[in-house]
Protein backbone atom coordinates (compact mmCIF):
# COMPACT_ATOMS: atom_id res chain seq x y z
CA UNK A 1 0.00 0.00 0.00
CA UNK A 2 1.21 3.51 -0.76
CA UNK A 3 1.82 5.81 2.19
CA UNK A 4 -0.82 8.21 0.88
CA UNK A 5 -3.40 5.41 1.05
CA UNK A 6 -2.10 4.18 4.42
CA UNK A 7 -2.67 7.61 5.95
CA UNK A 8 -6.31 7.62 4.83
CA UNK A 9 -7.22 4.30 6.49
CA UNK A 10 -5.36 4.38 9.82
CA UNK A 11 -6.36 5.96 13.11
CA UNK A 12 -3.80 8.76 13.51
CA UNK A 13 -4.36 8.86 17.27
CA UNK A 14 -3.29 5.22 17.70
CA UNK A 15 0.29 3.97 17.58
CA UNK A 16 1.89 3.41 14.21
CA UNK A 17 4.65 0.78 14.27
CA UNK A 18 7.61 1.53 12.05
CA UNK A 19 10.50 -0.71 11.03
CA UNK A 20 13.51 0.85 9.33
CA UNK A 21 16.90 -0.18 8.03
CA UNK A 22 19.82 1.16 6.05
CA UNK A 23 22.33 -0.62 3.85
CA UNK A 24 25.50 0.25 2.02
CA UNK A 25 27.70 -1.50 -0.54
CA UNK A 26 31.08 -0.34 0.68
CA UNK A 27 31.21 2.26 3.42
CA UNK A 28 31.16 4.77 1.83
CA UNK A 29 29.50 3.56 -1.30
CA UNK A 30 26.06 3.22 -2.86
CA UNK A 31 23.48 3.08 -0.09
CA UNK A 32 19.83 2.43 0.46
CA UNK A 33 17.20 2.74 3.13
CA UNK A 34 13.85 1.09 3.69
CA UNK A 35 10.89 1.59 5.94
CA UNK A 36 7.62 -0.07 6.78
CA UNK A 37 4.72 1.50 8.68
CA UNK A 38 2.04 -0.72 10.18
CA UNK A 39 -1.21 -0.35 12.06
CA UNK A 40 -3.76 -3.11 12.40
CA UNK A 41 -4.20 -4.84 9.04
CA UNK A 42 -2.62 -1.98 7.11
CA UNK A 43 0.97 -1.44 6.10
CA UNK A 44 2.97 0.72 3.72
CA UNK A 45 6.52 0.50 2.45
CA UNK A 46 9.01 3.05 1.14
CA UNK A 47 12.64 2.96 0.10
CA UNK A 48 15.30 5.03 -1.58
CA UNK A 49 19.01 5.44 -1.91
CA UNK A 50 22.03 7.59 -2.62
CA UNK A 51 25.15 7.13 -4.73
CA UNK A 52 27.94 7.88 -2.27
CA UNK A 53 26.99 7.52 1.37
CA UNK A 54 27.49 5.52 4.55
CA UNK A 55 25.44 2.93 6.35
CA UNK A 56 24.87 5.26 9.31
CA UNK A 57 23.55 8.00 7.02
CA UNK A 58 21.13 5.50 5.49
CA UNK A 59 19.89 4.43 8.95
CA UNK A 60 19.21 8.08 9.80
CA UNK A 61 17.62 8.80 6.42
CA UNK A 62 15.25 5.84 6.80
CA UNK A 63 13.91 7.34 10.03
CA UNK A 64 13.68 10.83 8.55
CA UNK A 65 11.87 9.73 5.40
CA UNK A 66 9.29 7.59 7.20
CA UNK A 67 8.66 10.15 9.95
CA UNK A 68 8.25 12.87 7.32
CA UNK A 69 5.43 10.87 5.75
CA UNK A 70 3.84 10.25 9.17
CA UNK A 71 3.80 13.93 10.11
CA UNK A 72 0.09 13.78 10.98
CA UNK A 73 0.62 10.85 13.38
CA UNK A 74 1.63 11.56 16.96
CA UNK A 75 2.22 8.10 18.46
CA UNK A 76 4.97 6.19 16.71
CA UNK A 77 7.06 3.19 17.70
CA UNK A 78 10.21 2.93 15.62
CA UNK A 79 12.12 -0.34 15.58
CA UNK A 80 15.67 -0.27 14.26
CA UNK A 81 18.64 -2.61 14.25
CA UNK A 82 20.97 0.39 14.52
CA UNK A 83 22.23 1.13 18.01
CA UNK A 84 23.89 4.23 16.53
CA UNK A 85 20.46 5.59 15.60
CA UNK A 86 18.67 4.52 18.79
CA UNK A 87 21.38 5.71 21.18
CA UNK A 88 21.97 8.88 19.19
CA UNK A 89 18.36 10.04 19.30
CA UNK A 90 17.60 8.85 22.83
CA UNK A 91 20.85 9.62 24.66
CA UNK A 92 23.64 11.38 22.83
CA UNK A 93 21.77 14.15 21.00
CA UNK A 94 21.00 16.15 24.16
CA UNK A 95 24.69 16.49 24.99
CA UNK A 96 25.67 17.09 21.38
CA UNK A 97 23.33 20.07 21.24
CA UNK A 98 24.62 21.41 24.57
CA UNK A 99 28.20 21.06 23.28
CA UNK A 100 27.50 22.89 20.01
CA UNK A 101 27.32 19.65 18.02
CA UNK A 102 30.61 18.35 19.37
CA UNK A 103 31.21 14.89 20.83
CA UNK A 104 32.66 14.31 24.29
CA UNK A 105 36.16 14.45 22.78
CA UNK A 106 35.31 17.82 21.14
CA UNK A 107 35.21 16.48 17.58
CA UNK A 108 32.32 17.40 15.28
CA UNK A 109 29.30 15.10 15.39
CA UNK A 110 29.22 12.98 12.26
CA UNK A 111 26.05 13.32 10.17
CA UNK A 112 25.04 16.47 12.03
CA UNK A 113 22.83 17.58 9.14
CA UNK A 114 20.71 14.45 9.44
CA UNK A 115 20.68 14.49 13.26
CA UNK A 116 19.35 18.07 13.19
CA UNK A 117 16.68 17.10 10.65
CA UNK A 118 15.65 14.03 12.65
CA UNK A 119 15.54 16.02 15.89
CA UNK A 120 13.28 18.63 14.26
CA UNK A 121 10.92 16.00 12.87
CA UNK A 122 10.61 14.33 16.29
CA UNK A 123 9.55 17.52 18.07
CA UNK A 124 5.96 17.44 19.36
CA UNK A 125 5.48 13.73 18.75
CA UNK A 126 5.41 10.75 21.09
CA UNK A 127 8.05 8.56 19.52
CA UNK A 128 9.37 5.43 21.18
CA UNK A 129 12.50 3.73 19.92
CA UNK A 130 13.13 0.00 20.07
CA UNK A 131 16.17 -1.97 19.07
CA UNK A 132 16.13 -5.43 17.51
CA UNK A 133 19.15 -7.47 16.54
CA UNK A 134 19.57 -7.37 12.78
CA UNK A 135 19.40 -10.50 10.64
CA UNK A 136 17.89 -12.40 13.53
CA UNK A 137 14.54 -13.47 12.10
CA UNK A 138 12.31 -10.49 12.92
CA UNK A 139 10.08 -10.49 9.81
CA UNK A 140 9.52 -6.73 9.70
CA UNK A 141 13.18 -5.93 10.29
CA UNK A 142 14.11 -8.44 7.60
CA UNK A 143 11.64 -6.81 5.19
CA UNK A 144 13.08 -3.35 5.90
CA UNK A 145 16.53 -4.80 5.18
CA UNK A 146 15.30 -6.22 1.85
CA UNK A 147 13.88 -2.80 0.90
CA UNK A 148 17.18 -1.10 1.77
CA UNK A 149 19.25 -3.71 -0.06
CA UNK A 150 17.08 -3.49 -3.17
CA UNK A 151 17.50 0.28 -3.13
CA UNK A 152 21.28 -0.20 -3.11
CA UNK A 153 21.01 -2.56 -6.06
CA UNK A 154 18.95 -0.01 -8.02
CA UNK A 155 21.66 2.61 -7.44
CA UNK A 156 24.38 0.20 -8.60
CA UNK A 157 22.43 -0.90 -11.69
CA UNK A 158 21.61 2.68 -12.70
CA UNK A 159 25.24 3.82 -12.54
Amino acid sequence: MLFSEFLTVINKEETVSVFIDGACSGNPGPGGWGGIAKQGNYDAEISGGENNTTNNRMELLAAIKVLSLLESCNNILITTDSQYLKNGIEKWIVQWKKNGWKTADKSPVKNQDLWVELDNICQGKRISWAWVKGHNGNPDNERADVLATHAVMKIIINN
